[in-house]
C-alpha cells in the first residue's frame, strides 16, 4: 500500500504547489485586486481551448468504444444526474447553479492528475485520455447549455442560441474542431501546433492558480444546508462514483484485473478545477465549486490510495 500511496501523492503535490502559490500571490496582492477573475477569464476564453483542441487533435474517437469507458460514462451520467436532482428537489438551486454541482459531484479531473496517476500507477494513460474525450465531447457541452439557457433565461430564439452555442462558447467550438482534425486524419504542422501548445500549457496553471487566490475571498460560512450541499458533493464524487463503476463494470460488464482497476480508478478521481473555472466565467456563486474541489481533491488522496490497495 505504501507504494500505490508514493505513486498517487506524486500526482497531487504539482496541485497543491500551484494552488498554493495562487493563495499567497492573492494573500499579499502581488498581482492586483482583478487577476483572479482575469486569469479566470484567460483559462476559460483561450488556455483551455488550446488544451482541448490539440489533446483531442491528436485523440482516436474510437477509443470510446470499449466497455471500460461505456463503464465509466454510465457511473459519471447517473451521479451526474442525481446531482441535478438533489441540486433541484433537495438544496432547491436554480438551473445554472444545479449544473455547476452536479458538475461538482462527478466531473473527474482527468488531465492535471488523472493522466499523472494513470501513467505511474497504470503504466498506460490512454483509459484516461478516452474517459477525458467522452468528458469533453458530451458533459461539456450539456453543462455549458443548462448554464447558458438559465443564465440567459427569456432571450429570443431559445433554440437558435442552443445551435450557435458552440460558436459563442470557445470550448464547445475549440473541442469540435479539434475532432473535426482526428476525424479527418489530418496532421497539423509544428509550425501551426507550436504556439496553441504553447498557449494551452497554461490552462492547468492559470486555472489552479485563480482557485488559489479565491481562497482568500471573504466569504460567507456556509449554512447547514450548504454544508450539508459540500459533503453530498464530495460523497458522489469520491465514494459513490467508483463504488458504481465498480458494480457496473464487475457486474454488469463482466470486468476485471488491470482493467476494472483502471475504470474504478478513474472513476474516482476527485472533482476537475473546470467546476470553478465555469463558475466564475458565468458570474454564479463559485465557493460551492471551489470547496468541492478542495475537499474532494484532499480527501481521494485516500481513496485512491484505497482503490490501488485493494484492485492493483
Amino acid at each position: 500500500m505504501h507504494a500505490g500511496r508514493v505513486t498517487v501523492l506524486s500526482g497531487f503535490l504539482p496541485i497543491w504547489a500551484i494552488t498554493a502559490v495562487g493563495w499567497a500571490a492573492g494573500r499579499f496582492n502581488v498581482l492586483g485586486t482583478q487577476a483572479q477573475s482575469v486569469l479566470g477569464r484567460f483559462a476559460f476564453a483561450f488556455a483551455m481551448p488550446a488544451l482541448l483542441f490539440l489533446t483531442l487533435s491528436r485523440s482516436r474517437v474510437s477509443k470510446l468504444a470499449s466497455p471500460g469507458v461505456a463503464v465509466f460514462a454510465a457511473s459519471l451520467v447517473i451521479v451526474f444526474a442525481v446531482g441535478l436532482l438533489l441540486g433541484r428537489w433537495v438544496f432547491r438551486r436554480r438551473q445554472a447553479d444545479r449544473a455547476i454541482g452536479a458538475m461538482a459531484g462527478a466531473y473527474v479531473n482527468s488531465a492535471n492528475l488523472g493522466i499523472p496517476i494513470a501513467v505511474h500507477v497504470l503504466d498506460d494513460a490512454s483509459f484516461v485520455i478516452a474517459a477525458a474525450l467522452f468528458q469533453t465531447l458530451f458533459i461539456t457541452p450539456l453543462i455549458l447549455v443548462l448554464i447558458d439557457l438559465d443564465v440567459r433565461r427569456g432571450a429570443r430564439d431559445r433554440w437558435g442560441r442552443i445551435l450557435k452555442l458552440p460558436l459563442r462558447n470557445p470550448i464547445i467550438a475549440a473541442s469540435a474542431a479539434g475532432v473535426t482534425v482526428a476525424a479527418a486524419g489530418w496532421r497539423l504542422p509544428a509550425e501551426l501546433t507550436a504556439p496553441v501548445q504553447m498557449l494551452g500549457g497554461a490552462a492547468v496553471p492559470a486555472a489552479l492558480f485563480a482557485l488559489g487566490m479565491s481562497l482568500n475571498a471573504r466569504a460567507e460560512r456556509p449554512d447547514a444546508a450548504g454544508r450539508a450541499e459540500r459533503r453530498v458533493l464530495v460523497a458522489l464524487k469520491i465514494a459513490v462514483q467508483p463504488l458504481l463503476a465498480y458494480a457496473l463494470a464487475r457486474w454488469g460488464f463482466g470486468l476485471g484485473g488491470h482493467e476494472l482497476f483502471a475504470v474504478v480508478l478513474c472513476a474516482g478521481l476527485p472533482t476537475a478545477q473546470n467546476a470553478f473555472i465555469f463558475a466564475s466565467e458565468y458570474r454564479l456563486n463559485t465557493d460551492l465549486a471551489r470547496d468541492t474541489v478542495l475537499l474532494s481533491t484532499l480527501l481521494s488522496m485516500g481513496s485512491l490510495s484505497l482503490i490501488t490497495w485493494l484492485l492493483a
